[in-house]
C-alpha cells in the first residue's frame, strides 16, 4: 500500500521539523516534572533527564528509517507490515493515543489555571473555546499548523531568561554528591520523564508532508537535542533552588520559581507565565488533532475536516470526566505509560518488522 505523494504546495521546509518536535515536547510536563523524577533518583535525576533525551535520538533514527523504507507515514508502515485491514485497525489505536495526549495536556493546563488563577473556571467552556481555536487552525492545513508551532516556540522563548532570577538563590551544593543513586534509580527516573518527553515521535505522522524528507532528519535530532538541554538545565536550576524536602511538596516547581521574579511593571509574574502557556500548549492540541484526523482520512477515507470535528468533540466530551486531582493524575500516568509503549516498544518493533517485510517482499519479487 504505497502512499500518494503530497503536492509540493502542501509540504513544509525540512528545518521546520525542529519547531514541530520542540512544540510537541515542550508542553504541560515542564511545569512540574522535577518533583516526579526526583522521587526515584533524588538530585541525580538531572542525569536521567540527559540520558532519556539522548536515547530519543535512537528512536528518531528508527522513525526516519521506517518512513524511508515504506515511503509514507504510520498508516503506510502498518499496512506494509500487517496488510491493509489489520494495519488500519492498528493505526486506529494511534488515534486514541493522540486523543489521550491532547486530553492530558489540556486538562492539566486547565487545572493549573484553576489552582493558580481562577478557581471557578468551568472546564467545559474553556475547553470549548480552546478546541474551537485549534479546529480553526487545523482547517487551514498542515502548513498553518506548522506556522503556529513556529510562532508558539519563538514568541514565549523569552520565558527561559526568567529562570535566571532563581540563580540568585541557588545552592549548587544540593547536587552533590553526584552518582549517589543506583543505575536502577536513574533508569526509573528516566522512565518517569516519559510524559514530559513524548511528542518527539510526531514525524512518523507527517513524514510525507516534508519537502526532501530525509534532509529533515538532522533538524529532528537538533530539536530533540535543544529540548533535552532545556529540560536538563531547568532541572539543575530547580534542584539548586529547592531542598529535597521542599521539592517533594512542590507540585509545580517551575511555577513556584516564577514567584520570585521581580519586575517594576508586574507583581505576579507567574500569571504572565501561565497566560503565555496558552501559546505553548496550542501546538500540542493542533498537531494532535491534525495527526488523528489524518489517520482517519488515510485509513477510513473520511474527509479530514469531518475527522477533526469528530476528534475535537470526543475530546470535549471526555475532558469533563476528569474532574478531580486523582483522576487527572491517573490520566497523566496512563498518558506517560502509553507514550512510553508507543515510542520505546512499538516503534522499535515496527522498525524491525519493516526490515523483515522488505526482505520478504524483495525475495518474492525476485
Amino acid at each position: 500500500m504505497m502512499q500518494q505523494p503530497v503536492p509540493e504546495r502542501l509540504q513544509i521546509s525540512p528545518f521546520l521539523v525542529l519547531y514541530l518536535i520542540m512544540s510537541m515536547q515542550i508542553g504541560i510536563g515542564v511545569l512540574g516534572y522535577q518533583r516526579i523524577i526526583a522521587e526515584s533518583a533524588g538530585y541525580d535525576a538531572w542525569i536521567s533527564v540527559l540520558g532519556a533525551g539522548l536515547s530519543i535520538h535512537i528512536i528518531i533514527w528508527m522513525i526516519y528509517k521506517i518512513c524511508g523504507t515504506v515511503e509514507g507515514d504510520i498508516v503506510t508502515a502498518n499496512a506494509y507490515v500487517f496488510g491493509k485491514k489489520i494495519g488500519n485497525l492498528v493505526s486506529t489505536l494511534f488515534i486514541f493515543y493522540l486523543i489521550i495526549f491532547a486530553l492530558a495536556v489540556l486538562r492539566t493546563f486547565i487545572e493549573v489555571i484553576q489552582v493558580w488563577m481562577f478557581p471557578e473556571l468551568k472546564i467545559f467552556w474553556f475547553s470549548l473555546v480552546f478546541l474551537l481555536l485549534s479546529v480553526y487552525i487545523v482547517f487551514g492545513g498542515f502548513r498553518t499548523v506548522t506556522g503556529i508551532a513556529f510562532f508558539c516556540i519563538v514568541l514565549p522563548s523569552y520565558l527561559l531568561l526568567t529562570f535566571s532570577f532563581a540563580l540568585k538563590f541557588a545552592d549548587f551544593r544540593n547536587l552533590f554528591p553526584v552518582f549517589d543513586h543506583s543505575v536502577k534509580d536513574l533508569v526509573t527516573s528516566a522512565y518517569k520523564m516519559s510524559l514530559t518527553y513524548i511528542g518527539f515521535e510526531i514525524p512518523i505522522f507527517f513524514y510525507p508532508f516534508i519537502k526532501d524528507a530525509p534532509k529533515s532528519q538532522k533538524w529532528a535530532h537538533l530539536g530533540v537535542f535543544l529540548t533535552t538541554i532545556i529540560y536538563t538545565i531547568l532541572a539543575i536550576i530547580t534542584f539548586s533552588y529547592f531542598s529535597e524536602a521542599q521539592l517533594a511538596k512542590s507540585i509545580w516547581a517551575t511555577l513556584e520559581m516564577w514567584k520570585i521574579v521581580s519586575m517594576p511593571f508586574v507583581e505576579r509574574f507567574e500569571y504572565i507565565g501561565i497566560a503565555n502557556w496558552n501559546l505553548i500548549i496550542l501546538p500540542n492540541i493542533c498537531i494532535s488533532l491534525w495527526a488523528s484526523s489524518m489517520i482517519l482520512k488515510r485509513a477510513f477515507k473520511l474527509r479530514q475536516r469531518k475527522g477533526v470535528v469528530i476528534v475535537a468533540i470526543l475530546c470535549l466530551i471526555a475532558i469533563n470526566f476528569f474532574d478531580t486531582r486523582a483522576k487527572i493524575n491517573l490520566l497523566n500516568d496512563w498518558t506517560g505509560r502509553i507514550g512510553f509503549g508507543v515510542t520505546y516498544l512499538y516503534i522499535p518493533f515496527l522498525f524491525i518488522a519493516t526490515k523483515i517485510a522488505k526482505k520478504v517482499k524483495s525475495k518474492n519479487e525476485s
